[in-house]
């Protein structure tokens, strides 16, 4: 249950059934709404305890020297991933006292109707909450490992749904690519687009970018999956008759493998050439330099047109069908690892929305955590907005981690 044979904490074990996922159709966890509640939770406070208590013993041990070079480091292995946590429970712990004190001098003021004092005091218990729940925040982070591709680059893919009467999947697909890249420029990240099929009149069908950065799948492993669209056209019948019509299109972020980690045969490759479509300058409908390649043994095949380049369009794509094949392979490995709950790794097979964009209510519905945001403009900018709704996310897949390990803790304590 995350626990080595000496009551040494596997980090691993925390993610075991929440990686790449969210609960998206099951109850919501009311108890564990945020960090500050999940942190009162009474098996919390035994796990860290018990944490706490064996950093203190290891570094006693460690200083007695006493130990031999192999026990030593172990021990300083040990103690550095437990000092971190022990700080952050302990910084905690302090704030905690603090925020009780502040409480008893509250009930104290507002008795004695001392109200500039009481209010004083409520400002500082106001901060002091933020700082409770930025710390919790901070230790769940330690306690949820990171993830083996948290740092990696991604390819993202961004693909039209089908509605009846009119293109709106289509412009909402760029929309929607286009908040993406603008959301990659924030961060400071590299967008380098791969693919890229205008629809007729200004949307999209389908487009593919490399994103590489700083913590990339990190931020944008959830974004996978089904957007919907609620509009009323600009143009047409629907826009003069105010009819709201609903479009969809799906998102696909996958973490982009360095070349050791997916091995591709060239003999198990078909790689094609064809003429450039849509804008692109002079060069267009004149070079062979577009590229498809297939991966003959799974089917898979990718193009990649961007590049004027015949040879680096075939790096592109080579690149991406490595992230697609690697892809399989952690969806093999994961389904077996958790096949009670939903993967949300980023594919098509996802029929369930996880995000509504109400363009006539000017909301924005996170549908896996229940979270609204007014002002669609400012999150299809790509800014701040955004990455408030993004971090929301990240927040509660920590606390959905640290909830699943608690519970299967305490189903086994049960059971034993």
């Amino acid at each position: 249950v995350g626990l080595h044979s000496h009551g040494f904490w596997r980090p691993k074990s925390l993610l075991d059934t929440a990686r790449f996922t969210l609960s998206f159709n099951s109850r919501h966890r009311k108890n564990h709404q945020d960090s500050q509640a999940l942190w009162k939770h009474e098996a919390v406070q035994k796990y860290l305890e018990s944490l706490s208590k064996e950093f203190q013993q290891v570094s006693h041990q460690l200083s007695a020297h006493l130990l031999n070079d192999f026990e030593q480091r172990t021990l300083r292995r040990r103690c550095a991933d437990l000092s971190p946590i022990a700080a952050a429970f302990q910084e905690i712990k302090e704030a905690e006292r603090e925020v009780q004190e502040l409480e008893a001098m509250c009930t104290e003021l507002d008795s004695r109707d001392e109200k500039q004092l009481l209010e004083l005091a409520l400002e500082e218990k106001e901060s002091l909450d933020k700082k409770m729940n930025m710390l919790c925040r901070k230790l769940f982070q330690l306690l949820v490992p990171k993830e083996k591709y948290d740092r990696s680059p991604v390819i993202l893919e961004v693909t039209a749904g089908r509605t009846t009467g009119g293109d709106i999947c289509q412009q909402f697909t760029k929309e929607m690519f286009d908040m993406y890249q603008s959301y990659a420029d924030y961060k400071r990240w590299t967008f380098d687009i791969v693919n890229y099929t205008p629809a007729e009149i200004g949307g999209l069908h389908h487009a593919a970018a490399h994103i590489s950065g700083e913590n990339v799948y990190r931020h944008l492993k959830y974004e996978g999956g089904t957007h919907r669209v609620q509009r009323i056209p600009e143009t047409g019948m629907s826009s003069r008759m105010q009819r709201i019509h609903t479009g969809t299109m799906s998102v696909i972020v996958l973490p982009q493998p360095e070349e050791v980690d997916v091995k591709v045969d060239p003999k198990d490759l078909r790689i094609d050439t064809f003429r450039a479509k849509g804008a692109g300058g002079q060069h267009v409908n004149k070079t062979d330099s577009a590229v498809r390649i297939v991966h003959l043994p799974t089917g898979l095949a990718v193009e990649c047109q961007q590049e004027r380049s015949q040879q680096l369009n075939k790096e592109i794509a080579l690149r991406t069908l490595r992230a697609k094949l690697y892809q399989q392979v952690l969806e093999k490995q994961l389904s077996q690892e958790q096949s009670a709950r939903k993967l949300q790794l980023g594919t098509r097979a996802q029929s369930e929305r996880i995000r509504t964009y109400n363009f006539t209510q000017d909301r924005v519905t996170d549908h896996r955590i229940s979270y609204d945001a007014r002002n669609i403009k400012e999150i299809l900018s790509g800014k701040e907005a955004l990455d408030k709704l993004i971090n929301r996310l990240l927040e509660f897949a920590e606390i959905e981690a640290v909830t699943q390990y608690l519970e299967n803790l305490q189903a086994l304590e049960g059971g034993g």
